[in-house]
């Protein structure tokens, strides 16, 4: 007998039925950013095990392949509902306290489903079709007046609720009333939906700001409801991760006198010459007397740390090459010798596709791929955001829907377009948590790291899914030096050639055209013009360890040529480029430069300065070591430089 047929016949022998525990409550349209969600349970008596329950939430939508199915599913092993019989789980600003965390925004708005199960969420994995088997309790629910009539059936729900109904959606809940039926009101998490049962005094902890430097110090005050009628002692504990008890010091007694309401105590920051990279303190309640609740808990504190280091490359905007070496295995691209054409664009979809190495990872793992394979050269506190070409703390990550002064999760092939939104499950399990993938495994798409970046919030709306190229998205509305342009290039030559559905074609296609961006004539112009730099290389080796593939239009930008370029039709061997360009050693100098620059190395030849967008500006002949008088404004351009037959190029940058 397995264990939930066990525990189900243990419950019908003690004659237990399914309403000892139902849902009591339900908020998921909360006002702003929909970080105060929440789901309520209700026990028949208090104190209530819930070991052997799981909650799981159902997508109603009928249309998607999504639809009917799981989205979200968290065990309750080792809680238990409180004095009045009542469980609460939710967002960390939900108030009091949920017993049990979940992510902000995770809480679909429906018409959907949330349902209780004897079980564990191992049985409901992401997109598991809806299913009564085991089924304790099931409410039907939305922010509209159209019922999830199909998902209902399957979950045997006879009524549906709309929170919206008396068109209060963001400040009213969905209610379980003492008969059994449901009504619209305003919330009250954490508490009998009738006002009646316990009165608990309710504590909250407050902090003047949210941000302090190693060697700041800082106050913590508590916060009673009611005054205390004994004295009130409790501990609080600040340790978060690596930020330990060896980074500050301070009393983490709490004394809130009999008739009292409030206690203060003071914080040092201790200012170490230790890189802990910018850290979380978390302000976290001990345990409390009998009678008392947290109002707030887990109060973060950002420690900002001055040690961060530096690494020996640059950043896209000032690029190094050949500082970093690739760590591709050997023999990794010797498939690839002698073809051409479609025949080497299937060659390396064999390669970075192969279902018996390649690793897909969820989109929840992006977070900390993207803080590794993304980080600033100038400050290993920082990650690099793309377009906008410039660092930003890597504790400004976005985890509410407002975007503004934080970073995100770019889809250089946008995830509307690709066909693989939501395609994977946003909980982070790690690097070690993987499932085999192929090459007609579009959801995969929804969690690549070769083709999301760390990006500007804003700025990666303003982007939306539009292509790249002249006649759509060249980046934010400022203008920048076009670091990237190369770098976006790549990540859709892989994308084309990682996945079956997708492709790269010549002109600007309407911004909803599934699985094809554009325009491939800027995108290989691009890829000449902003060659492959040590940052992109780092960032493919890093992903590398996730994914167990490589950008090979990193590793070998000219292959792109070969498949869709100036060479398409002729066969591509690794050693093409070193012949082209054996012999020709020439020196340009200075770079940056100002208004001149010397080519030094050759007899005589060319010279092409480019602009980043791939069009030739300047042409100057040369005999020996000439200084080249140079007529363009500050920017970063393309020194093309020819000689015998040979051609060389470098990035030139104009202060």
């Amino acid at each position: 007998m397995n264990k939930i047929t066990l525990i189900a016949s243990l419950f019908f022998c003690c004659g237990l039925a399914h309403s000892q525990i139902v849902i009591n409550e339900i908020d998921t349209d909360t006002p702003g950013t929909d970080d105060k969600e929440f789901i309520e349970l209700k026990s028949a008596t208090p104190n209530f095990a819930l070991d052997a329950y799981v909650v799981v939430f159902y997508n109603g939508d009928t249309v998607s392949s999504t639809g009917l199915k799981s989205y979200y599913a968290i065990d309750l092993d080792g809680f238990s509902t409180d004095a009045n019989g009542i469980f609460l789980l939710g967002n960390a600003l939900v108030s009091p306290v949920p017993a049990l965390y979940t992510s902000n925004s995770t809480l679909q708005n429906g018409p959907d489903a949330v349902a209780i199960y004897l079980g564990s969420a191992s049985n409901f994995p992401h997109l598991t079709p809806a299913t009564a088997t085991n089924l304790v309790d099931a409410v039907a629910y939305g922010t509209a007046a159209t019922p999830p009539t199909a998902l209902m059936g399957l979950l045997n729900i006879t009524v549906y609720t709309n929170e919206n109904v008396n068109s209060l959606g963001t400040s009213q809940s969905v209610q379980r009333k003492n008969d059994g039926t449901y009504e619209v009101k305003t919330p009250t998490p954490g508490a009998n939906n009738d006002g009646s049962g316990i009165q608990f005094n309710g504590i909250t902890i407050s902090v003047p700001a949210n941000t302090y430097n190693e060697g700041d110090n800082f106050n913590i005050t508590f916060t009673t409801q009611n005054p205390v009628t004994a004295d009130l002692a409790f501990t609080f504990s600040l340790n978060n991760g690596t930020f330990v008890s060896s980074d500050y010091s301070g009393n983490l007694n709490v004394l809130i006198p009999s008739g009292s309401t409030s206690f203060t105590t003071n914080i040092l920051l201790v200012d170490d010459t230790v890189d802990d990279t910018d850290e979380l303190a978390k302000i976290k309640f001990g345990a409390l007397p009998t009678g008392f609740i947290r109002l707030n808990d887990n109060i973060e504190i950002r420690v900002i740390d001055n040690d961060f280091t530096t690494a020996p490359w640059g950043t896209p905007l000032n690029p190094t090459y050949g500082i970093v070496a690739s760590t591709q295995p050997a023999g990794y691209y010797d498939s690839l010798e002698g073809k051409s054409g479609n025949e080497l664009r299937m060659a390396i979809r064999a390669i970075v596709s192969n279902p018996a190495t390649v690793h897909a990872q969820n989109y929840g793992d992006i977070e900390f791929m993207l803080k590794q394979a993304d980080q600033n050269p100038l400050n290993s506190n920082e990650v690099w955001l793309m377009y906008v070409e410039q660092g930003r703390a890597k504790y400004k990550y976005q985890q509410t829907a407002s975007n503004v002064g934080s970073w995100n999760r770019e889809h250089i092939f946008p995830q509307s377009r690709g066909g693989f939104a939501d395609g994977t499950s946003s909980q982070a399990d790690g690097i070690d948590i993987w499932n085999a993938t192929g090459p007609d495994d579009i959801a995969a798409g929804h969690a690549d790291g070769h083709h999301i970046r760390a990006e500007d919030g804003p700025e990666n709306t303003r982007r939306s899914n539009k292509d790249y190229g002249l006649d759509d998205y060249v980046g934010p509305a400022l203008g920048t030096a076009g670091s990237w342009h190369g770098d976006v290039a790549r990540s859709l030559f892989y994308m084309a050639c990682r996945f079956t559905l997708l492709d790269v074609v010549n002109g600007n296609p309407p911004d909803n055209t599934m699985y094809q961006m554009g325009d491939l004539a800027t995108l290989l112009s691009w890829n000449q013009a902003d060659p492959s730099d040590d940052f992109e290389m780092n960032r493919n080796n890093i992903i590398y360890t996730w994914q167990f593939n490589r950008n090979p239009f990193i590793d070998h930008p000219d292959l792109a040529d070969y498949i869709w370029g100036v060479h398409v039709g002729e066969p591509w061997f690794s050693n093409l480029k070193t012949q082209e360009f054996a012999g020709l050693a020439v020196a340009v100098y200075p770079n940056p430069a100002k208004d001149q620059v010397t080519i030094s190395g050759l007899d005589h030849g060319k010279m092409e300065i480019y602009s980043i967008s791939g069009m030739k500006l300047q042409e100057n002949d040369f005999t020996g070591d000439t200084a080249i008088e140079l007529h363009l404004p500050t920017g970063v351009y393309l020194a093309k430089i020819s000689s015998q037959n040979q051609s060389t190029t470098k990035k030139l940058i104009l202060k």
